[in-house]
């Protein structure tokens, strides 16, 4: 019953309910009047409709959501009441306008009656250009959703749609929207802005249809190449198949045929256990499955190592013995330890000893010395007098654990370490492995090498060695590690301790020369394509490339000047400029190759050489090329610039630094018992300076140098330019002893140094220094201070107010 024509603002109407579900205006939609609610509004419209002549009966349409009606509704005329497709009773329903619900009211029927209020949505003319363009974008958008679902007859209808609000109001068609969607553009009564909100929920949908039909196509896409790839493993199994029953082969699975190579190796109990479980797996695993891919890399890297095989050691001990001597000159002690080692072992092998406890007796030495005095050459030699494989491991710069424990098999691309690799590729258990530059080991955030070293180096531990890749016990027992390092201080505390201390000091003049002339020159007049008898080296030549072409504690620059002297004559024949066969005497050398480099401080001039002012002395150190020779010199202030105080300079440690102090305040208390001007030393600056600035020093070896230098300069004697010395000073002005005599004596041998001055307590250090350089070394062993200066000093030859202010 209607109160005001269509143009009324005030309407009651029976309520039409609809549960979870929303109707628009525009919109024509099926009822079943089989519904009680449904039958009871449509009876009771046509009722009103009929007492006031109205031909379609009104309804009011509001969404029921869980119970709860809407605050909007929409004004539904009854277009036709007939049958559905199905043969139920129905109605057709159109729905109008907007009508926004108020109070609840009576009227004909069973239906529920209400009154409401028209909302008018109405769009001015011409339509602004913004709301142009959203009409353009909804209607772009909707044909593009509609073209992808097939309806073209949709379509068209759609685009010639002009009027705004019912181009909003068409979105209710849309199956994707939610109930709560629907609900949202029916209480949105401007038209701009619910088509706006239609607009956004469209593109929402569209976006969310594009990522899915995406996804879809990758889905299809992987399911295709899996199914691909099926078919063809399976084209590729039966052709394998044919082609064995064409050889006579026997048909079997990649797993069995791994079963069959476990069984069939010779492998320790608890490995052979464990290669059956990862074959177990193996044959669970499907064939696309990463797992089975990692089985079979780790039972082929267990399969290839060689568990069982050792190579039978070589107990003829001369004839170890004299391949060591044959290969190398000098370094008597590594050829006694080898030797002793092998001893040992024959005696151990001959009693029934050669395995106690589950361990066999392997050897760890640490070869420590300068570069190029053969310790890397002499691992080859080692295994060579042994009868045993050579293996080097290179850990110079190594900075990762997993380097020497294996990765975790978990990781993609994992392997077992450098360990089990140096095992697998000697291919026996007993191998000697070189681990070459352990002291170049290093350290960050993916752990400590050097810790990782400790069970393996581990006499004690290595017999039950793990590898992270390997997850089975390695027995490194019967392995002979040689390490080798060129600074003893930069190994760990913990890591020296596993191994025996073999130290290699460098090498005489005359084990140069045996070197060169056995080994060197025949290998570099292969190298230069030089016959031996086309170009021969006298030993004078070789003892001059030794003392005065290279000063080192090694023999890699002897060996660069013979292969530069060997170039230089091969170059002069091809050029016709000489003729072969030739022998290079000392006189040719500096022709060839130029000036000597190193001439000793004794064979120079008496006025150049850096002894030949008071206030400089020459002392010994020890770096790590070897030994080496290190001036100290000092000088006074004037006194007319008011310094004062103790300047050292030349990059000097902390006990450096207190040695010098040391030796000041030893003179300042001893000056007049020594005849010294110590005066001096209380009005004007002392300055003590060691030249080769950019090279750091420290230690205490240098106090009789500093306290010798000083005394040179108060006294204005000379130091001899043939004595160097070494030894920490204390206060009372004793001489202590001090490390690396040996080093120092074959530095002060290599300088041309006659004298040396080395603490008493040091004295027991001479056995290890070679009898060729005591014989040509006055070595005198003090306890004091005062008996160096005596031997040091020369007589006074400058009057006192002549000596140097600056040296």
């Amino acid at each position: 019953m209607a109160t005001e024509s269509t143009s009324y603002t005030t309407l009651t109407l029976p309520v039409l309910p609809l549960d979870d579900e929303v109707v628009l205006p525009g919109m024509v939609v099926p009822f079943d009047l089989s519904d009680a609610e449904v039958r009871a509004a449509v009876e009771a419209a046509q009722a009103a409709a009929r007492s006031e002549g109205d031909s379609k009966p009104k309804v009011l349409l509001v969404p029921r959501i869980d119970g709860t009606y809407a605050a909007m509704g929409v004004l539904g005329t009854v277009e036709q009441v007939g049958r559905l497709s199905d043969g139920d009773p129905g109605a057709l329903i159109r729905g109008r306008g907007r009508v926004r619900i108020g109070a609840g009211t009576t009227g004909p029927g069973a239906a529920l009656w209400v009154e409401g209020q028209n909302v008018s949505d109405s769009v001015p003319e011409p339509l602004p250009g913004a709301v142009t363009e959203l009409v353009k974008e909804y209607k772009a958008l909707a044909t593009s959703w509609l073209k992808k679902r097939g309806a073209w007859q949709v379509v068209d209808r759609v685009t010639q749609i002009d009027d705004v609000s019912a181009l909003a109001d068409n979105s209710g068609y849309s199956p994707f929207l939610t109930t709560q969607q629907k609900v949202e553009l029916l209480e949105t009564e401007d038209a701009v802005a619910r088509l706006k909100l239609a607009t956004a929920q469209l593109r929402e949908h569209l976006a969310e249809q594009d990522v899915a039909e995406t996804i879809a196509k990758d889905v299809q896409e992987g399911v295709d190449k899996q199914q691909r790839e099926f078919l063809l493993r399976r084209q590729l199994d039966a052709v394998r198949k044919e082609l064995r029953e064409l050889n006579g082969e026997q048909e079997g699975e990649e797993s069995d045929d791994y079963r069959a190579r476990v069984e069939a190796a010779d492998l320790p109990e608890k490995v052979r256990e464990a290669a059956l479980k990862e074959v177990d797996k193996l044959e669970r695993a499907s064939d696309q499955s990463p797992e089975g891919s990692w089985i079979r890399t780790w039972l082929d890297t267990v399969l290839e190592l060689p568990w069982n095989a050792h190579t039978e050691d070589a107990y003829d001990i001369k004839g170890a013995q004299e391949v060591l001597d044959a290969e190398h000159a000098g370094l008597q002690d590594v050829k006694e330890r080898i030797t002793e080692y092998l001893a040992v072992r024959k005696r151990r092998a001959d009693r029934g000893l050669g395995v106690v406890g589950g361990r066999r007796g392997g050897a760890v030495l640490a070869l420590v010395g300068p570069p190029g005095v053969g310790k890397t050459s002499l691992g080859e030699s080692v295994a060579h007098a042994m009868g045993r494989k050579f293996v080097r491991v290179a850990l110079g710069g190594v900075r990762d654990e997993a380097e020497i424990r294996g990765h975790r098999r978990t990781y993609v691309g994992a392997l077992p370490g450098r360990i089990v690799r140096a095992i697998k590729e000697a291919g026996s258990m007993n191998p000697v492995v070189l681990l070459d530059e352990i002291d170049k080991v290093g350290s960050d955030f993916r752990g400590d090498p050097a810790a990782a070293l400790l069970e393996v180096l581990d006499p004690a531990q290595n017999h039950t060695f793990r590898d992270h890749y390997l997850e089975v016990e390695l027995d490194l027992s019967d392995v002979v590690f040689l390490a080798t390092a060129n600074v003893l201080e930069a190994i760990p505390e913990a890591l020296l301790d596993r191994m025996e201390l073999v130290r290699l000091d460098g090498y005489t003049e005359d084990e140069k020369i045996v070197i060169a002339r056995d080994h060197l020159l025949p290998r570099q007049l292969d190298r230069a394509g030089l016959a031996k008898d086309e170009v021969t080296l006298d030993e004078s030549a070789l003892r001059k490339l030794a003392g005065e072409y290279t000063r080192e504690a090694g023999v890699r620059n002897l060996e660069r000047s013979v292969a530069r002297l060997l170039r230089k004559v091969a170059a002069q024949h091809e050029l016709g400029e000489r003729e072969l066969p030739f022998t290079v005497t000392d006189e040719d050398l500096r022709d060839l190759i130029g000036r000597p480099h190193h001439v000793p401080d004794s064979a120079q001039d008496p006025a150049e050489r850096r002894t030949a002012v008071p206030g400089v002395a020459t002392g010994l150190a020890v770096t790590g090329a070897g030994g080496d020779v290190l001036f100290v010199e000092a000088s006074l202030a004037d006194p007319e610039t008011g310094a004062s105080g103790l300047t050292l300079t030349g990059q000097l440690g902390d006990v450096m630094k207190e040695s010098a102090q040391i030796a000041l305040s030893f003179l300042r208390s001893h000056g007049a018992e020594l005849e010294l001007p110590v005066a001096d030393l209380k009005d004007r600056g002392v300055h003590i300076h060691f030249p080769a600035g950019a090279v750091p020093k420290d230690g205490p070896s240098a106090g009789v140098t500093m306290t010798t230098a000083l005394a040179s300069l108060l006294s204005g004697r000379l130091v001899r330019t043939d004595v160097a010395m070494t030894g920490e000073v204390s206060l009372t002005g004793r001489v202590l002893p001090i490390g690396g005599v040996k080093q120092k004596l074959l530095a002060a041998h290599r300088a041309g140094i006659t004298t040396v001055i080395i603490p008493k307590r040091n004295e027991p250090d001479l056995d290890d220094v070679p009898a060729e350089v005591l014989e040509k070394l006055d070595v005198h062993a003090v306890t004091d201070v005062r008996q160096v200066l005596e031997l040091a000093l020369t007589e006074a030859t400058v009057p006192e107010a002549q000596v140097p202010v600056a040296v």
